[in-house]
């Protein structure tokens, strides 16, 4: 079942489009605001959201600019005004679709079924590429990463080997593991090597590196990251 979050601050446009939807056979989740939006979205694979321009805390046109840092999953923007719209089409928000309020919910449903049509053709692939974890973003079609939406610059070893750690969630890797699977090599492995990559990369992504959040040491064993 297909999940579509709709982000507004009004409830009873809420209740209606999530009825319209659910009736459509989509499983609807709902934010009243676009940091509970994003908070979402860092603990759910979405397949589409709708988005409201007018919202407190953080409008919507920042939420649509976070939310593509995050994932590429399509929006759907919704405004009472025309002016929002001309804003929206004039900037690089990747809004995928755009409607006024008030709107027709068959209108509405018209253009989120076209939004799915276009995603399953692209394929779930590129969606899947994205990996979270906590405040991190990992993408693996871009090799890029980004940290509580800042972009965290690595060497391609160093994405290799958080790639690695993240793509198995609590499984240890010991520093020989490590090596052959990033460094392509069965000889000329060293301990050290490994560990300087390692301490490079909590340099990059811990608050404090001698107290990883991140990569965590199983000491005699390995790393791992939760």
């Amino acid at each position: 079942m297909d999940t579509i979050l709709v982000v507004d601050g009004d409830p009873e446009i809420r209740d209606v489009i999530h009825v319209y939807l659910r009736n459509e056979g989509y499983f609807v989740i709902e934010a009243a605001d676009s940091l509970e939006a994003l908070n979402l979205i860092k603990s759910i694979y979405i397949e589409l959201v709708i988005l409201d321009v007018r919202m407190p805390r953080m409008d919507g046109i920042q939420a649509c600019i976070k939310i593509w840092e995050l994932s590429n999953t399509p929006i759907i923007m919704l405004s009472t005004k025309e002016e929002d719209i001309d804003i929206l089409t004039g900037l690089t928000t990747r809004a995928d679709d755009y409607m006024l309020k008030p709107f027709n919910p068959l209108e509405l449903l018209a253009r989120v079924k076209a939004q799915m049509r276009r995603r399953s053709l692209i394929g779930k692939e590129e969606f899947n590429s994205l990996i979270f974890i906590k405040d991190l973003v990992i993408d693996r079609t871009k090799h890029s990463v980004t940290l509580k939406g800042n972009h965290i610059s690595l060497t391609p070893l160093e994405f290799s080997i958080l790639e690695l750690l993240a793509s198995h969630p609590g499984q240890v890797f010991s520093p020989d593991k490590i090596y052959k699977s990033v460094w392509k090599e069965p000889y000329g492995y060293s301990d050290n090597a490994v560990m300087v990559y390692i301490r490079n990369l909590r340099v990059k992504l811990e608050d404090f590196p001698r107290d990883p959040q991140y990569i965590k040491t199983v000491w005699g064993v390995g790393y791992k990251i939760d």
